[in-house]
């Protein structure tokens, strides 16, 4: 097992929405979404990251959960609990949760050769979604596997698993694509964030979607902070009762 690099325990949180776009330019800048990266038979292991907020609070607990990328059996699995970094601004929402995802993935004992968020990559109004800071920062492969496709048009892929079309922005220009992960279900919509091409983020988003149609790394990292969460609220709840 490799050992843990060095990663960066936290970022400089932009104090403005202004200076949150410039970060956004720089982070698009320095990324590499055209890269062939690594393929299927390339990656040992792969990292799924996931941030889940308390109810009507800025309060989460982001999660990493390592998988085996042949077995996709559990690793190694952290949390991390936090609060949003930044204000709620739709197309800033990366600020909110990069420090909180970034302290996971320092806990790692880990490196693994792949990250993946349940997320957009360049699919993103500039082209800089969490899949793309994310890439840039820790210098590892990264892209995203979103529910739904933002502002992004396409047209839907043939029923079939593995079916797929490019998703667009209004100019035309491919941003990502819509993936049939289960036969006859909605797709999953894929873009590259830093260090994988396109065709390979499609390939790995099918293999780690033997079952379900959100890849394993996805739904193991959303369990975990789920769960997290929902222990932490019973502790506060039991504590506010004298227990």
């Amino acid at each position: 097992m490799q050992s843990r690099s060095v990663w960066p325990r936290t970022v400089n949180v932009p104090a403005t929405e202004e200076e949150a776009f410039v970060v956004q330019e720089e982070v698009r800048a320095a990324a590499d979404p055209v890269g062939v990266g690594p393929g299927v038979g390339e990656v040992g292991t792969v990292v799924g990251v996931d941030v889940t907020y308390e109810e009507g609070t800025d309060r989460h607990v982001a999660a990493a959960v390592v998988l085996d990328a042949g077995s996709l059996e559990v690793v190694e699995e952290v949390t991390v609990a936090g609060r949003g970094a930044f204000p709620y601004v739709p197309g800033l929402l990366a600020f909110r949760e990069v420090p909180s995802v970034l302290a996971a993935l320092e806990k790692l004992r880990t490196a693994p050769d792949l990250i993946v968020c349940d997320g957009y990559g360049i699919a993103h109004p500039r082209r800089a979604g969490l899949a793309v800071h994310l890439g840039v920062v820790t210098g590892v492969p990264c892209f995203g596997v979103a529910k739904s496709p933002f502002a992004f048009e396409y047209q839907e892929p043939g029923p079939e698993r593995g079916a797929m079309a490019p998703l667009t922005d209004d100019d035309g220009d491919v941003v990502g694509r819509a993936v049939r992960t289960r036969a006859g279900v909605k797709p999953v919509f894929v873009s590259v964030g830093s260090g994988i091409g396109l065709d390979n983020a499609c390939a790995h988003t099918l293999r780690l979607t033997p079952r379900y149609r959100l890849p394993e790394t996805t739904r193991r990292a959303d369990h975990l902070s789920r769960q997290v969460l929902r222990e932490a609220g019973a502790v506060r709840h039991n504590a506010a009762h004298g227990h």
